[in-house]
C-alpha cells in the first residue's frame, strides 16, 4: 500500500493544504518586496500551501489600476482582486525573479490553477523558517517595468 508522508500523519497531501497557523506573514528577504510569506513547518514537494483568495472579477467590472499588484490573471475573462483581502495569504508570496534578485535564492513553489480557483503549491521541500517564492511570470514584470517608467524615458 502506497503511503503518503506528511508532518501531520493521516492527511493527504494531495487534497490538504497547510494550515494557516502554519504560515506566517513578515518582512521578506527580498529586497523592496515589502512583506513575504513564511512556513513554520515542513513542507513537502507537491503539497499545496495556500489558495490565491480574492473577489473574481471580469477585467471590465475591475477597471484596471495598476497600483493594484494583487491582481491575478485566472484566464482572459477573469481576474482574482486580492487587494482588499488583507488575510488572504497567498498574495504575499513573492517572486524571487522579481526586479533585483539575491543570488542563491531561487523560487520553490508555482501556481496551479483549477479552473477560478488559483493555489501555490511547493515545487521542491521547502522547510521551516524558509520564504514562500513563486514565480509571477515574464509578462508581469514587463508590465511593472512599464508602468515604473519615468514618462521622459519614452
Amino acid at each position: 500500500m502506497l503511503r503518503i508522508l506528511t508532518p501531520w500523519p493521516g492527511i493527504s497531501m494531495a487534497v490538504y493544504m497547510v494550515p494557516a497557523k502554519q504560515l506566517a506573514v513578515k518582512r521578506s528577504r527580498l529586497p523592496g518586496a515589502g512583506k513575504g510569506l513564511f512556513t513554520k513547518t515542513f513542507i513537502p514537494k507537491g503539497m499545496m500551501i495556500a489558495e490565491y483568495k480574492g473577489r473574481i472579477s471580469t477585467w471590465k467590472e475591475l477597471k484596471y489600476r495598476p497600483e493594484n499588484a494583487y491582481l491575478f490573471y485566472v484566464n482572459r475573462n477573469y481576474v482574482i482582486n486580492a487587494l482588499p483581502y488583507k488575510k488572504a495569504l497567498a498574495r504575499y508570496a513573492n517572486d524571487a525573479k522579481g526586479l533585483k534578485r539575491i543570488k542563491g535564492i531561487r523560487n520553490n513553489s508555482e501556481y496551479v490553477t483549477e479552473k477560478l480557483k488559483v493555489y501555490i503549491k511547493a515545487a521542491r521541500d521547502i522547510q521551516p523558517g524558509e520564504e514562500i517564492l513563486v514565480g509571477y511570470g515574464k509578462e508581469y514584470w514587463d508590465i511593472i517595468k512599464e508602468n515604473s517608467r519615468k514618462p521622459d524615458e519614452d
